[in-house]
């Protein structure tokens, strides 16, 4: 995988990846091509188990590149569609891998960089952290129902029509974050989290990942249905019977990557 603007490590089952592209991890066409080329990858990849994603430098990400923005009128026909679908794709390669993806947000992230943490499966940060949607004051539109599926209605509202960043620690007393820390202990709480879901059975987290992308938009008995259906397809796998003969023996689970 290229990692020129998106720097990826993998050690104990856990890839790191860093956005690098200076000063505010600024979201180019560049930068969305090869953020979904490495998390394709990273989904196919054996062994990984768990991803953490953060920034480089004081900024997550400050979003949209603006000066790439500014001179889309001189773009080829067809070009805004194709951006528009790229900008998608960004977050739901995200939200459809079959790994658990935490976002370690160590400053701002803002916007479309906002919409990246939004889209990951849990959300911790360091207090120097803010969270804020200011498409409205530099002439763009967009993150509202991504972040209506996770924040409140009038918190949504807010961030929209006026601009308001939000501090991770607000955040984390409303519960909509799981952990708002200093900033040197920011990347080892994301990783003890991440190396804990590593430790599970790889067929169960991906059978958990699918259960929690679909019950979201269905309804309650369906809902349920699904998920038994997923627990009956777990039951006839390898790492099933291993997950309960060590809990019977009282000893570590021991799982493959196969």
């Amino acid at each position: 995988m290229e990692n020129n603007l998106i720097k990826t490590t993998i050690e104990d089952h856990v890839a790191l990846i860093t956005f690098d592209a200076p000063p505010v991890n600024a979201q180019s066409t560049a930068f969305m091509e090869e953020l979904i080329a490495v998390f394709d990858e990273l989904n196919a990849t054996k062994g990984v188990r768990a991803i953490v994603m953060t920034g480089n430098g004081k900024c997550f990400s400050a979003g949209a590149d603006i000066k790439s923005r500014s001179k889309q009128s001189d773009w080829a026909p067809g070009e805004t569609y194709r951006h528009l679908r790229r900008a998608r794709e960004v977050g739901f390669v995200i939200m459809e891998m079959n790994i658990p993806v935490i976002a370690a947000v160590n400053g701002p992230a803002l916007g479309a960089g906002m919409g990246l943490a939004i889209c990951s499966d849990i959300i911790v940060a360091s207090k120097n952290a803010v969270f804020g949607l200011p498409e409205i004051d530099i002439g763009l539109m967009g993150g509202v129902r991504h972040t209506m599926r996770v924040f409140p209605i009038g918190l949504t509202r807010r961030m929209v029509l006026t601009g308001y960043r939000v501090p991770a620690e607000e955040l984390y007393r409303r519960g909509l974050i799981e952990a708002c820390v200093e900033p040197d202990e920011l990347m080892e709480t994301a990783m003890d989290m991440a190396r804990t879901m590593a430790s599970k059975s790889p067929t169960a987290i991906r059978l958990a990942k699918r259960a929690l992308n679909t019950v979201e938009t269905m309804g309650l008995k369906d809902g349920y249905r699904f998920e038994q259906n997923l627990t009956v397809e777990m039951s006839g796998t390898a790492d099933s019977k291993e997950a309960m003969a060590a809990f019977l023996e009282k000893r570590p689970a021991v799982f493959s990557d196969d």
